[in-house]
């Protein structure tokens, strides 16, 4: 008698190893898509992601995975409608439409990624991704530091003004061996130092729950961290601190009883106005001591223009614009830094303000604050799903906090969180943390 045939796990499918390789390919797209555009220019770049757009729908409608009115973020949905409902008053309705556009892209990434994977999953595709962003920005500084040895341009050109390209235009300048901070494949210290705290949470988060292999877990982890200390961001470095104050206080918070979190709760507070009170007064040494001068490399310059044209129409905006789009600014005159014309605020809050109002502030207010409510409480509790109160607590509840709460610091000088990976990771856990309360690895239940 034969034996029976026995079918490999669904998770070593074809079709399982496809949808993954699907699901990490757009995140690095979100994440990398600078590096893309720098790569191949704007043409190639939009049919790149419009195809995978398209893709992406088909799986999901084919999929058809379990959703229900209760699980939809409603504050997101609510964001997205007065987007675009605010082509209506829009000083630049051409590029409220086009960016909505890239806008409805990266919202099809991040709900393609919530709905097709378990959380464990979407660990997995986020790490996978992060480490191609790593692991090709410094390969990329490798061989212009070695082959290269002069600054390299973008090969599609750049956005700046005057004829002869300024440092902000360069992709790499050739600084990896000189102590410099390097810019990898995204052109941008800032961008690939946000990457490398990215990676270095989830690789650690692997590393926690033994869903990679040690010696692969640590190379990743020493290849990111050393991609941190290169690029060295003063926002991103702020981002890492709070990161580390926010995982010591859940740690505090799990072991704590009902009376003790409140009193938690209260020292917290305590805290955050005594930062906020240093940072006051002490404004001047604090930029110094990251480097930066009084103004703040030109934002404060920025943000005031921003606060002045926002004023004018201050509680439905411009229209919506993210990111701004060359010729159709929001602004009278363009922001430029260094001879190269910025296309955001340097601020997602004043960004919002601008563009949509204070209506507009509040709603994306509810997005951020339920979206930090359900991180916190989902890290913080002991993972429930039936009548059990004991299962122990898994370090991958810890992932929509840790990533949020790096959005949410970089929001105060960038507005990276309204388009891209900032706009697809808001995206995506909204949705996955609405429709899945409980975070717990795969196998552990």
């Amino acid at each position: 008698m034969s034996s029976p045939v026995v079918a490999p796990p669904s998770t070593l499918s074809t079709r399982a190893r496809v949808t993954a390789a699907h699901g990490t390919f757009g995140l690095f797209v979100a994440f990398g898509g600078d590096g893309i555009r720098n790569l191949v220019g704007w043409p190639a770049y939009v049919v790149i992601v419009s195809l995978y757009t398209v893709i992406s729908l088909i799986v999901l409608v084919r999929a058809r995975p379990r959703l229900t009115t209760r699980m939809l973020p409603k504050a997101l949905l609510a964001f997205l409608a007065y987007a675009l409902i605010s082509v209506t008053w829009s000083s630049y309705a051409g590029a409220t439409l086009l960016t909505y556009l890239g806008a409805f892209m990266c919202t099809v990434v991040g709900v393609f990624v919530a709905l097709m994977f378990t959380w464990q999953e979407v660990l997995t595709r986020l790490a996978n991704a992060l480490k191609w962003v790593v692991g090709l920005s410094l390969a990329f500084e490798l061989w212009v530091s070695v082959f290269v040895r002069d600054m390299v341009l973008p090969l599609s050109g750049g956005v700046y003004v005057g004829d002869d390209p300024p440092l902000l235009a360069y992709w790499s300048r050739n600084l990896l061996f000189s102590g410099g901070k390097i810019q990898g494949i995204l052109g941008n210290s800032n961008l690939l130092c946000i990457c490398a705290l990215l990676a270095i949470i989830a690789v650690g988060i692997q590393l926690a729950i033994g869903s990679v292999r040690r010696r692969w877990g640590w190379f990743w982890m020493v290849l990111s961290v050393a991609t941190f200390v290169l690029t060295r961001s003063s926002t991103i470095i702020i981002a890492a601190l709070v990161v580390a104050v926010v995982w010591l206080t859940v740690m505090v918070a799990r072991r704590a009883n009902p009376r003790g979190r409140v009193t938690l709760y209260a020292v917290g507070v305590v805290i955050v106005a005594s930062i906020v009170t240093t940072v006051a007064l002490f404004s001047d040494r604090l930029l110094d001591l990251l480097g930066k001068s009084e103004d703040l490399t030109g934002r404060t310059e920025f943000w005031t223009r921003v606060i002045h044209r926002a004023s004018e129409r201050p509680w439905f905006g411009w229209g919506y614009s993210s990111p701004w789009v060359p010729g159709q600014l929001p602004l009278d005159d363009p922001l430029v830094r260094h001879h190269v014309v910025q296309l955001h605020a340097h601020n997602a809050w004043l960004d919002v303000w601008l563009q949509l109002g204070i209506v507009g502030v509040v709603i994306f207010a509810a997005i951020i604050v339920s979206l930090l409510w359900r991180s916190w409480f989902t890290s913080i509790d002991r993972p429930r799903f039936d009548l059990r109160t004991d299962r122990p607590y898994s370090a991958l509840s810890l992932l929509p906090l840790l990533f949020v709460v790096v959005l949410v610091v970089q929001s105060l000088a960038e507005s990276r969180i309204l388009v891209e990976s900032g706009w697809v990771l808001v995206v995506l856990f909204s949705l996955k943390t609405k429709r899945e309360r409980t975070i717990v690895p795969d196998g552990a239940i």
